[in-house]
């Protein structure tokens, strides 16, 4: 009966495992941390009290299954919803400058942003061009490269055809501009799945299939 349960629950929890998705494997966000340690923790009480029945870990952990991957849709499509839940990129360093207010809101402290630089061979904050602080929480660096024009920095501007207005204003563009962008290429902003500007203008526009 031990070997009997041991089995069937590995397989159900490689089963939920991948069933969440691919990117519960690497870095986790918080609320897939969240479903990770509980789903494990739901398994393992079956293991330890016989008196409890095996669908007594295995009802609860397709619920919580169920619950994560409605949790994911209503992300896809809500863009207030997936910024609650998962957070969004925040810069650190931008064109060799420390963003203080940001290290703050984020609760990085310098130690810690030179720990994630030296883990991508970076020594000197003056030539990093973007240091950004991702959703899962790893830090992603772009140094300036060597004789070359740095590349800008691309904002999202429509995300599943809804138009970000916060992210324009950061460019300092308005919505006519974007319309004008879409206009040249035939398209309307509920057309778009995703929409890249930068700030001298360059965008990067990919329609719905």
């Amino acid at each position: 009966m031990v070997i009997y349960r041991t089995f069937l629950f590995y397989f159900a929890l490689i089963a939920v495992i991948r069933g969440l998705g691919k990117r519960q494997v690497g870095q986790m966000e918080p609320s897939e941390f969240v479903v990770t340690m509980l789903i494990a923790n739901l398994a393992s009480v079956p293991l330890e009290d016989w008196s409890i029945p095996v669908w007594g870990g295995l009802v609860p952990m397709g619920i919580v299954f169920l619950c994560e991957r409605t949790l994911s849709w209503l992300c896809l499509k809500s863009i207030r919803l997936r910024r609650f839940f998962c957070g969004k990129p925040v810069i650190l360093i931008e064109n060799g400058r420390l963003l203080a207010g940001n290290l703050r809101r984020t609760r990085v402290n310098l130690d810690e942003l030179s720990g994630h630089l030296r883990q991508q061979g970076v020594l000197d904050m003056k030539s990093v061009q973007f240091a950004i602080l991702e959703t899962n929480g790893t830090v992603t660096v772009f140094p300036y490269p060597p004789g070359k024009k740095p590349p800008e920095l691309p904002y999202t501007v429509i995300s599943d055809g809804r138009i970000l207005r916060g992210n324009l204003r950061l460019l300092g563009f308005d919505e006519a501009l974007l319309h004008k962008k879409l206009r040249g290429r035939g398209l309307k902003a509920e057309q778009v799945l995703l929409m890249t500007l930068t700030a001298s203008g360059e965008c990067a526009v990919f329609p719905r299939e």
